[in-house]
């Protein structure tokens, strides 16, 4: 994924939901990439992406989300 950039890791699907809306909420383009296995969730991660542009402002709304 040229021009975008890993902001978020997690194994559990639902955090990288909401984590998801609350981008989309602010207008910041989200992907979220499921590396998981199918059979054996515990394997791999969900990552998010974000265009690099908006790396910035995507890390300061997960942080202002995360404290409140």
């Amino acid at each position: 994924m040229k021009n975008w950039d890993k902001i978020f890791s997690t194994k559990n699907l639902a955090e990288a939901s909401i984590i998801q809306g609350l981008l989309i909420e602010n207008e910041v383009p989200v992907q979220i990439l499921n590396k998981q296995d199918s059979s054996y969730p515990m394997f791999g991660d969900i990552e998010l992406y974000v265009p690099s542009h908006l790396n910035i402002t995507a890390q300061q709304l997960i942080e202002k989300a995360q404290l409140n």
